[in-house]
Order: structure tokens, then C-alpha cells, then sequence
């Protein structure tokens, strides 16, 4: 009885905890792939520019003449002579990604490892608080268990009357009259006969030739081969409630009196 209402919040808190795991593993995966793409630019766009260009100019005056040598010594102050060499790539304007490292993803996860591990520790710790106050006081212990005991056998005695109530109330709705549109599909398309069929009252699994029909013409409930097995081959439905007994109809024992 104990380990139930811990195993509950355990799954609730496990729960709790899933959005938070599928953002991580979306953030992780939204960094790879972005890494990704942009190593993939850098990679596979870089261009790089090669400019050469040379550049000479002389002008040459002949002759001895007191004007030639002026000339010459104007003029040819004007003689140049240059080589450019320019070389440039797009480097800088390309994005420069940096990958986290496995530390770093270890880093970031160790948060949500610890959460789910307290998670699962929980219902342990549970566990042992209900040993620590038993320790301590026995006699509070020994009314907890009996509160129990009794409170899961009114719940078996209500779970079996609320189960023969939907049986009855599925083999009713089952023995109402179809839709002339569902009867021609079920003629007529044998893909949806599947979920066309009829189903059995008790666990809603789809009728088979093995699957067992209550041949009273009022009632006419539909049951699986293991269902009916276990119905101890009696239909709930049009049988009386005084000649079922509970240990034909379900696994609860209505006969067992409230310990003291």
C-alpha cells in the first residue's frame, strides 16, 4: 500500500521535469546545428583578391642645348616609376562559430540530471519517512495500515458494482440501432470494418470469429475469449446481481469483513 501514492508523485514530478529535458535537448541541438551551418559558410565562402599593377613614366629630352638641359632637368623631374601589389580576402565579414566542447554540454545538463535523479530518490524518501514515524510510534502505525486495508476494500467493493454498470451500459449502447450510413460502410468498405466492427463490453477490443456472443436475444453482449474467461463464462449484463458472486465476477472478495 505504501509504495503507490510515492510512485505517483514520483511519475508526476518525472513529469514536471519533461519540458524542461526536451528544452534542453532543443537548445543542444538548435547550438549544433547552428555551428553547423555556419562552419559550412566559412568553410565553403571564402574568397580571397589578388591586385598587381605597375605604373612607369619617362620622358626623355635629346639634345645639348642650353633648352634640352632646362628641359630635361624639369621634365625629368616628373619621370615615375611604381608597382602595386594589393592582396584582400573576406575573412573578417565571415562568421567565426565556436563549438561548445563536451564540458560545456556536461555543464549545461548537470542541472537537469540532478532534478531527475531527485525526482526518482523521492519516493524513497517517502518510504522513509513512513519508516522513521513507524519506528517512533508503532501504534499510530498499526491504525494507518488497518485505515487502509478497510479503505481499499470499500474501493473493491464500489470498483465491482461500478464495472457491471459499464458493462450493462456498453452492452446497451451496443444493441442500439445503427446508421443505415455505418451498416453500408461496413458492407461495403472492409478498411474500416476494423473500427466499424462491434467491441467487447469489458475491455473495448475489436470482435473477432473467436470472440463470444450472449446468445440471450435481449442481450447480445459481445466478449473477447480471455474476457469472457474470466467472467467465469457468465454475462453480467443479463444475469441477476444476487446470482453473480464476486469471486466469479471480478478478483475483489466483497465477502471480507473490515479488520479491527
Amino acid at each position: 500500500m505504501g509504495p503507490y501514492p510515492g510512485l505517483l508523485a514520483q511519475g508526476k514530478e518525472l513529469l514536471g521535469t519533461l519540458p524542461i529535458v526536451l528544452l534542453l535537448l532543443l537548445l543542444c541541438g538548435l547550438d549544433w546545428a547552428l555551428y553547423s551551418v555556419f562552419d559550412t559558410i566559412r568553410q565553403h565562402s571564402f574568397q580571397q583578391y589578388s591586385f598587381r599593377s605597375s605604373h612607369k613614366l619617362e620622358v626623355k629630352v635629346g639634345g645639348d642645348s642650353m633648352l634640352a638641359r632646362l628641359l630635361r632637368k624639369t621634365i625629368g623631374a616628373l619621370n615615375t616609376s611604381s608597382d602595386t601589389v594589393v592582396e584582400s580576402n573576406n575573412l573578417p565579414c565571415l562568421p567565426q562559430p565556436v563549438c561548445m566542447d563536451a564540458r560545456a554540454y556536461w555543464r549545461a545538463s548537470l542541472p537537469i540530471v540532478l532534478l531527475v535523479c531527485l525526482c526518482l530518490a523521492q519516493a524513497f524518501g517517502y518510504r522513509l519517512r513512513r519508516v522513521i514515524a513507524a519506528f517512533y510510534f508503532p501504534k499510530r502505525e498499526k491504525k494507518r495500515v488497518l485505515f487502509l486495508y478497510n479503505d481499499l476494500l470499500r474501493k473493491r467493493a464500489a470498483f465491482t458494482k461500478l464495472r457491471r454498470a459499464l458493462i450493462i451500459r456498453r452492452a446497451q449502447q451496443q444493441r442500439g440501432p445503427r446508421h443505415h450510413l455505418v451498416d453500408t460502410l461496413h458492407h461495403r468498405c472492409p478498411l474500416l470494418r476494423r473500427w466499424l466492427r462491434r467491441r467487447c463490453v469489458v475491455c473495448q477490443a475489436p470482435e473477432t470469429p473467436e470472440s463470444y456472443v450472449c446468445p440471450t436475444p435481449e442481450c447480445e453482449a459481445v466478449y473477447c475469449q480471455s474476457c469472457w474467461n474470466d467472467m467465469k463464462k457468465r454475462c453480467p449484463v443479463c444475469t441477476p446481481r444476487e446470482e453473480l458472486s464476486s469471486s466469479a465476477f471480478s478478483d475483489s472478495n466483497d465477502d471480507l469483513k473490515y479488520a479491527e
